[in-house]
């Protein structure tokens, strides 16, 4: 009876893919270029974030307006106007997911790009001045404070024209890179003190400050149309954030109003 032949000897196998054996101690890897692809596919995709979450479609946005219609914002043209500019595209990437929920988020620099809630509020006080009533939009609207430019672009659908001023250089250029990349029409950024307003395209229908002061600015008011309406935050008594403070500018000089407490950044000086 002969001998069984001695097994033969196998290397272990080392497994860098499902299903795929490699032998070992060798140095070449056959699938490393198809995985180097895979990787690049997966970097692409990330670096697109806001497209690869569904965030264009047009669906995520109806259900924040949805939202702000059940909360009481009932201009149609300014529902109009959530419902058509992509907030996703004014946030970080990493941020996208969180854009159509109604919070702040960080744009940088300490600053933030405010609640949908909080936007919407104010630009109905600007709706709601008689004189916008009558024209059906906001006019020429000064808008302190562009941030990343996302209500920069709700305010060019509603205007007839925007001039949106920034102290904060690196934000300034983050606005028009946004509201270059989104196709925004009308507008006029200028980097600039906000608390002195915009003198040479003065005087304004409609002010919006995205800020909060002390007090309202005598530039601003100066700068105020006659039957324009201006909404700023600004601090009050017994309140530890600010408030909303509406002045009309009528023919028998300013008329204030305030609205429900919010919370800002604070209203700065000087650029940076």
């Amino acid at each position: 009876m002969s001998a069984d032949p001695p097994p033969r000897r196998r290397f272990p196998a080392q497994w860098d893919a499902p299903g795929r054996p490699k032998a070992a101690g060798t140095s070449r890897d056959p699938l490393r270029p198809q995985r180097l692809l895979h990787q690049a596919a997966q970097d692409a995709a990330r670096a697109v974030a806001p497209t690869g979450l569904g965030l264009d479609n047009g669906a995520v946005r109806e259900r924040m307006v949805a939202r702000l219609r059940a909360e009481g914002i009932r201009h149609p043209a300014l529902l109009a106007a959530f419902a058509a500019v992509p907030r996703h595209r004014f946030v970080d990437s990493a941020l996208a997911a969180q854009a159509y929920e109604d919070t702040s988020l960080p744009i940088g620099l300490g600053q933030t790009i405010s609640k949908p809630s909080v936007v919407a509020r104010q630009l109905q006080w600007l709706f709601d001045a008689p004189a916008a009533g009558r024209r059906g939009n906001l006019g020429r609207v000064l808008e302190i404070g562009t941030g990343c430019g996302y209500q920069t672009a709700l305010l060019a659908r509603l205007a007839t024209r925007v001039i949106s001023i920034e102290r904060l250089q690196p934000l300034h250029e983050l606005a028009r890179r946004n509201l270059d990349a989104t196709g925004v029409p009308g507008v006029r950024l200028v980097y600039g003190d906000g608390r002195l307003g915009h003198g040479p395209n003065a005087p304004y229908d409609s002010i919006v400050a995205a800020a909060g002061g002390e007090a309202v600015p005598e530039a601003w008011l100066q700068q105020l149309a006659p039957g324009g309406r201006l909404v700023a935050p600004t601090a009050m008594p017994g309140l530890s954030g600010h408030a909303l403070v509406v002045v009309d500018r009528t023919a028998d000089g300013f008329v204030r109003q305030i609205g429900e407490s919010v919370a800002f950044v604070p209203l700065k000086s000087g650029l940076g």
